[in-house]
């Protein structure tokens, strides 16, 4: 048996847009300077709370909740107006799929929202999970978002994390599971190979043919 588990933000869709348009809303109702879109891709990766974190002022730290609050009634309403799946990403899927590899998502997006994007962007496969962060469990990289996933599947499998964060390497490491690092997203080379990948993805059908091999 085979498991692809897919990182969401910067792996199946390019979400960069909306996350940094709700959090310089949110910046804005509080007084403080924007940032571009481009910052935004060293402030993500580790759930939403530590994205408000990052976006602030250093000497305004202490505003993280209230940040965070206006950023997800904002965010709740506008998280898919620019967000959509990265090119070949279906075609990755429709690979993976006919060879038979379950699809699941483990994401530090908050749950509902990684959900709905799911559903709205991929609702032709079947991810036998769609976990993102949440009270009940530990953001990535700890194991535990993984473990839930593949604790319910033989124990014959070879599972592999897709990401493109160090987060996502680290993750893999921490369970002892392949990983696979995703150049296009908001990290780049550099840091997937300083994280130690098992594999890099130069595209989408990268992925699936290191996993069908």
């Amino acid at each position: 048996m085979i498991t692809a588990i897919f990182d969401l933000d910067g792996t199946l869709a390019d979400t960069i847009c909306d996350l940094a348009d709700a959090t310089n809303f949110a910046l804005e109702k509080l007084g403080y300077s924007v940032h571009p879109y481009e910052s935004y891709k060293k402030f993500v990766g580790n759930g939403v709370q530590k994205l408000c974190y990052r976006a602030l002022p250093d000497d305004k730290k202490n505003d993280t909740e209230k940040l965070l609050e206006i950023f997800s009634e904002y965010y709740g309403g506008h998280f898919l107006d620019k967000t959509t799946l990265y090119d070949g990403m279906k075609n990755c899927l429709d690979i993976l799929r006919e060879n038979n590899v379950t699809l699941a998502v483990a994401t530090n997006k908050p749950q509902n929202f990684a959900r709905q994007i799911i559903k709205k962007l991929l609702p032709e496969y079947d991810f036998i999970k769609v976990l993102g962060g949440c009270s009940e469990r530990p953001k990535k990289p700890d194991t535990a978002v993984i473990t839930e996933i593949i604790s319910e599947l033989p124990e014959d499998n070879h599972v592999f994390m897709i990401g493109d964060s160090n987060v996502d390497i680290q993750t893999a490491k921490n369970t002892g599971i392949y990983s696979i690092g995703c150049v296009w997203g908001f990290r780049g080379r550099e840091e997937l190979v300083n994280a130690g990948a098992d594999f890099i993805a130069e595209t989408p059908s990268d992925i699936a043919r290191f996993i069908v091999k």
